[in-house]
């Protein structure tokens, strides 16, 4: 979902002194720009309203899970799935707000959005989700979610990636957002590609540094679960479905071992549609 909302009315506080992080969720991620760090008042609005693209705060939010091929509402006017690419129609410049038209640039092999007005093209690049798989006296921790999708369904602890963090860097701060768990990564267990959704994962063996933890701000519950107790019906995604399966895996041959896989979603299935999918070229080593 692409919105861009204009800021005309007056501000209080204005934007100089206004702190703002914003986590990135594998379900659902949100990018704000402020393209004015000056307060609007009402009184100047006349003549700041030629000018409104500069207070605007463009709002960039892409909603992804295991259910949402395009990581985008249906209810979206700005950006729209296109089926016969399998990409979405972008109607609108992340950038300047412009609108844009949909060609192959010279050059290239793909359908991309360009700006009709300062001619940019927008790249759309997968999302990479990292996370901790945490052993602890021979069980596994997750997470009960506390938000939508998958709303009350288990997980690993597991976010989107931070620009400026290693992917184990990652791994560990979700951890800790997610389960107020402290932990050390042993090695890298799985990389599992989802392609209809732009999402690549990448989750870590891990242990508890000490045995304390308990629910995050986005957990309504976090606990130890032994392998024969694992709530397999309910699970969020098909990534940590396929993720636990393959750790009992390892398990029955005495050996953890490392994963990649491409996990094809069914188009058009829902986050509790956990089953609704074929793990491809899995290889092990």
């Amino acid at each position: 979902m692409l919105k861009a909302i204009q800021i005309l009315g007056s501000s209080s506080f204005g934007f100089v002194s206004l702190p703002c992080r914003f986590k990135r969720k594998p379900q659902a991620n949100c990018d704000l720009y402020f393209l004015s760090r000056k307060p609007i008042k009402a009184s100047n609005l006349s003549s700041l309203r030629s000018k409104a693209s500069s207070f605007a705060f463009r709002i960039r939010s892409h909603i992804h899970s295991d259910s949402n091929p395009y990581g985008a509402s249906s209810s979206s006017s700005t950006s729209t799935p296109v089926q016969s690419t399998g990409i979405r129609k972008i109607n609108f410049c992340q950038s300047c707000g412009g609108r844009t038209k949909h060609e192959i640039p010279d050059g290239e092999e793909k359908m991309r959005a360009i700006c009709t007005s300062c001619g940019k093209i927008i790249y759309e690049n997968p999302k990479m989700v990292v996370g901790c798989l945490i052993e602890h006296e021979n069980k596994i921790l997750l997470c009960k979610r506390k938000i939508h999708p998958s709303f009350g369904l288990w997980t690993l602890p597991a976010g989107y990636m931070e620009i400026g963090e290693s992917a184990a860097e990652g791994a560990i701060r979700e951890t800790w957002e997610e389960a107020n768990a402290e932990v050390e990564v042993l090695s890298p267990f799985a990389h599992l590609d989802i392609p209809l959704i732009g999402q690549t994962y990448i989750i870590f063996l891990a242990k508890l540094k000490r045995p304390h933890f308990s629910p995050g701000p986005e957990s309504s519950d976090c606990q130890l679960f032994a392998l024969n107790d694992i709530p397999f019906d309910s699970l969020a995604f098909s990534s940590m479905l396929v993720t636990l399966q393959l750790y009992i895996e390892d398990t029955k041959v005495g050996r953890p071992m490392f994963h990649y896989g491409i996990i094809n979603k069914r188009p058009g299935t829902s986050p509790s549609e956990i089953h609704a999918y074929t793990l491809d070229h899995h290889l092990k080593s």
